[in-house]
């Protein structure tokens, strides 16, 4: 299983569209537990993989290296808003098999969404760890917003030199729907013309240079059209992903510590009592879950934004998977005249913390 642990519930930064540190009163802001019972814990799932979250996991920096010195784990991961990447030894670096670092297009809007001049210091650091032999995957991770172009913020990321992959979460459920200028109309002018070029560039890079481009959404979905994944959560929330909270309580999904249906164990009962939570219907009915999964455990729970939101949220996975659906065909002569591999569309070859689902 995957397990997220939160190093820190604080983070450095105030982006527009996260809010920053978790409320106290949410998750304590300092770890409660013991190494000790965190490793008995992990002990009880030979096939643990870990992922370093926050907050921004890296204010907590040598907690984290002592998890991954002592705990045992398969993959160790890092999702940060790579600020303080500099200060990682070359040790622990060439123990991290990947690292996200949020960044959501050029510097004009990741400047605008997470602060001024996040954009270079997040970048000069990615560059840096390259340099000082991080060799793992090294993960662009976007919140798209009112703001951003799908196809120029993507196509920027896919252009810089550290980076293997690109990965986008929608900014919406967790975000109130006000948030949008007019969300319907930014989907018809701008995401979804966006993501047609995206879908030809990436085709047209299959068929005339032999080069699947790094573009997560379209690659996880490939994936589960041609049948080489279960269906369910591709995130695995609820299912075969967890988040640790600073307290040592066990969460479905770590963006919703605040939620009672969230809660499902505590590291001192350890793994075998975890509950297991999955997702409420439409979802399991919908033809498309086989691919999609449900695409947020949180948005199929909460519906923050209401049922014509949700199916507003729904519609936009579905135009995605149609657009993967109809050059699968394309896809599969690639592969048949071994232009392509199948091991560099069919990504990730372990859940890495990219949601796959926009």
């Amino acid at each position: 299983m995957l397990w997220f642990i939160f190093t820190t519930p604080v983070c450095n930064l105030n982006c527009r569209y996260c809010g920053g540190t978790i409320p106290d009163e949410v998750m304590p802001h300092e770890i409660t537990y013991t190494l000790d019972e965190l490793k008995e814990f992990m002990e009880g799932d030979p096939d643990a993989d870990i992922a370093f979250y926050g907050g921004e996991p890296l204010l907590k920096m040598d907690f984290m290296k002592k998890v991954m010195d002592e705990v045992p784990a398969r993959n160790f991961f890092l999702q940060t808003n790579g600020i303080f990447l500099n200060l990682l030894d070359e040790r622990t670096l060439k123990m991290m098999h990947t690292i996200l670092i949020s960044l959501d297009g050029g510097e004009s809007i990741t400047d605008y969404y997470r602060g001024k001049g996040i954009y270079k210091s997040a970048l000069k650091n990615a560059e840096l760890i390259r340099k000082r032999g991080f060799e793992g995957d090294m993960i662009a991770r976007m919140a798209v917003s009112q703001e951003s172009d799908i196809y120029r913020d993507v196509m920027h990321l896919l252009s810089l030199r550290p980076f293997d992959h690109v990965h986008w979460q929608l900014n919406v459920v967790w975000d109130p729907d006000d948030s949008w200028k007019d969300f319907h109309t930014w989907l018809k002018d701008s995401y979804y013309p966006g993501l047609e070029k995206l879908a030809d560039f990436w085709i047209d890079s299959m068929e005339k240079r032999g080069v699947v481009p790094g573009i997560v959404p379209f690659q996880g979905i490939v994936k589960r059209l041609l049948g080489l994944e279960k269906p369910g959560l591709p995130c695995g929330a609820g299912r075969d992903a967890f988040a640790i909270a600073t307290d040592g309580e066990i969460l479905a999904c770590p963006i919703a510590g605040e939620f009672e249906w969230n809660h499902v164990g505590n590291i001192k009962k350890g793994v075998e009592n975890v509950k297991k939570v999955f997702q409420d219907e439409p979802c399991p009915s919908c033809e498309y879950y086989d691919v999609c999964g449900g695409r947020c455990l949180f948005a199929n729970k909460e519906r923050l934004w209401g049922e014509d939101g949700f199916n507003t949220i729904c519609e936009t996975v579905r135009y995605t998977i149609d657009l993967m659906k109809e050059r699968l065909p394309r896809v599969i002569a690639a592969l048949e005249d071994g232009r392509i591999s199948e091991s560099a569309l069919t990504y990730p070859e372990v859940n890495n913390t990219t949601e796959i689902i926009p």
